[in-house]
């Protein structure tokens, strides 16, 4: 009876981290990716909260505790849980890439001190291979960690990484869609219907920031499932909703040239929105605003925000939906002599842990099977899973996804003039058009 040899049988015992802010179905992902290892005779190794431990590792300072850093998932701990809420390892958006901005920055002892200690902790558990599950920021990091390695002696042990895709967003190149995705967008489309309920039958309306970081993927799928009156993305900021100011960058004192989002004219947009829709006897609505407009705004409303462990301005802290609501419910009193009610509303925390979709659920165990695949199967490095079509698993090198120089990655935008972003502008012409309206053209990228 022959048996059979897997390329990777040398991988024993693989780790599993969840970095970044929740997405439906991050259970369904961990389930079949822990379930797949461990039905192969295989240890997995899940810590907690990230890299938040891992980062500070110390073998005598700071030693990684079972139970309290983490945990050596069996079978039970992880069967029946694709479609439960939250993540079952947590997470946290610990950065130990931080600092790190070139390639020259890896031969740095100092810039490397926390992706050095995640390193040797991974070898002092005996960890053979590292599964990464988080977004664009924490496939950085995973290639960090295998770069990081390439410049270590021969002789050094190795620890094998694999990147499995995580954002709501879906503004993430090398797969077509990111499970969570579609849980968050019927969730808060489903807000966005009761909030045209509420609209109705208070003849008031509803500007409705959604998240998605800095492409429109989620407020384009919003507002065209809730069925919102206008929707305007960061991929809408061309024409006259584009502003040229000059910026100066505060690390360097340059001043550069940058595409701001025009207020007044979206203002005005949605301000001749409403008035149409009162000629027709139609005294309520809803306006979808993508988050990323926020960081497109005049600097004047940007300065002395707080950024986080990457860089990202805290967007939340903008209440766009609120900024938008008064300015516009300013301008349409000085305009009719008469006030109307509008409220801002921000939508997106509530779905990030929603009971996830069938789909979502169903994409994300293909992924955790093809954390397993990649590595056992294929015996892989530095790669991310991904999936096409009918849920076909390819695995994409890290080097097309992150820039070679700069080692940072790209975000994804949705298209301007796709059949997906027409299908969004559709909204606008379904009988509420103000204009003759043509989808606007962004550069991609």
């Amino acid at each position: 009876m022959s048996i059979s040899v897997k390329k990777g049988d040398h991988i024993k015992r693989v780790g599993i981290v969840f970095s970044g802010g929740p997405a439906p179905a991050a259970n369904a992902v961990i389930s079949a990716a822990a379930v797949s290892f461990l039905e192969d005779g295989r240890e997995v190794v899940g810590f907690f909260h990230g890299y938040s431990s891992l980062q500070d590792y110390d073998a005598v300072k700071c030693p990684l505790l079972p139970d309290e850093h983490f945990r050596l998932l069996r079978e039970k701990d992880v069967c029946g849980m694709s479609n439960s809420r939250g993540i079952l390892i947590g997470t946290a958006r610990a950065n130990p890439g931080k600092g790190i901005d070139s390639r020259d920055d890896l031969a740095d002892d100092n810039k490397t001190r926390a992706l050095r200690n995640v390193y040797r902790a991974l070898v002092d558990l005996d960890v053979d291979a590292l599964i990464s599950i988080g977004g664009d920021d924490t496939l950085k990091t995973a290639n960090f960690l295998v770069e990081y390695q390439k410049r270590l002696s021969p002789d050094a042990p190795r620890v094998q990484v694999v990147h499995l895709p995580k954002t709501i967003d879906n503004d993430y190149r090398g797969i077509d869609f990111t499970f969570g995705f579609f849980t968050a967008v019927d969730f808060m489309a489903k807000e966005l219907q009761n909030l045209n309920a509420d609209a109705e039958s208070t003849h008031s309306y509803f500007i409705v920031e959604t998240m998605g970081r800095k492409a429109g993927w989620l407020a384009y799928g919003v507002a065209i499932a809730g069925e919102a009156n206008l929707v305007i993305g960061v991929e809408d900021v061309s024409g006259e909703l584009a502003l040229a100011e000059a910026v100066t960058d505060q690390a360097t004192g340059e001043v550069q040239i940058e595409t701001r989002l025009n207020m007044d004219a979206l203002i005005e947009r949605i301000v001749s929105l409403i008035l149409t829709r009162e000629r027709r006897g139609k005294h309520h609505g809803t306006v979808v605003l993508a988050e990323g407009l926020a960081e497109m705004l005049p600097e004047s409303f940007l300065r002395g925000l707080p950024r986080d462990e990457h860089g990202h301005i805290s967007l939340g802290r903008i209440d766009l939906g609120k900024l938008v609501a008064e300015l516009v419910g300013e301008r349409l009193q000085r305009r009719t002599g008469r006030k109307k009610k509008l409220t801002g509303v921000q939508l997106g925390y509530e779905s990030r842990c929603a009971p996830p979709h069938a789909f979502d659920v169903m994409l994300g165990s293909q992924l955790g099977i093809g954390a397993y695949r990649a590595l056992v199967e294929e015996n892989l490095d530095g790669h991310m899973v991904s999936v096409s079509g009918q849920l076909n698993l390819n695995y994409v090198p890290f080097s097309e996804l992150v820039d070679p120089v700069s080692l940072t990655t790209e975000v994804r935008f949705v298209k301007p003039g796709s059949d997906y972003h027409r299908l969004a502008g559709f909204l606008e012409t379904r009988g509420e058009k103000t204009r003759e309206w043509t989808p606007s053209r962004r550069p991609e990228g």
